[in-house]
Formats: structure tokens, C-alpha cells, sequence
């Protein structure tokens, strides 16, 4: 399946812009997308943590994802 990954932060430095499109299985998890990723743009796990939203709510490694989901990559945030 084809799915469409947005960029926030340094994750738009780090995939080289604001979004990108990647071919999944069927049936993949937020951790294949997540290794995918990881191997495509090592830098990525360079960050001491981020987070994935699908359909603009966090996901966990075991959810599942589908064609048509809006998928996020939230790089770490820190205030002041």
C-alpha cells in the first residue's frame, strides 16, 4: 500500500521536506513504518524520541495502518 507521511520540526530536515511517500504492506504496523523510516533516513533515530500520529491521534507500534490514514511524524518539542 501507498501511504503518505507528513513532516513537523526537524522531521521536514530530516526527510527532506514536509512530506513523503512510501510503499508498505498490507497489514503493517506503525513499528514497519517506523523501521522503514529508521533505514531510509538514519538521522531519524538520531532523535532521542518522536512520535507517530495516524488520523491525529498518537500511535502505539502495534496499531495497524491503513491506505487513506493521514500519518505524522511529531519530532520532540521542548519549551520554555
Amino acid at each position: 500500500m501507498k501511504i503518505k507521511i507528513l513532516a513537523f520540526g526537524v522531521a521536514k530536515d530530516i526527510l527532506g521536506g514536509t512530506s513523503v511517500n512510501l510503499e508498505l504492506i498490507n497489514d503493517a504496523t506503525v513499528y514497519n513504518l517506523q523501521y522503514l523510516l529508521e533505514q531510509q533516513y538514519p538521522r531519524l533515530k538520531q532523535l532521542s524520541s518522536y512520535m507517530v500520529a495516524v488520523n491525529n491521534e498518537y500511535a502505539l507500534p502495534g496499531d495497524s495502518l491503513h491506505e487513506r490514514d493521514e500519518i505524522a511524524i511529531i519530532p520532540p518539542v521542548s519549551g520554555g
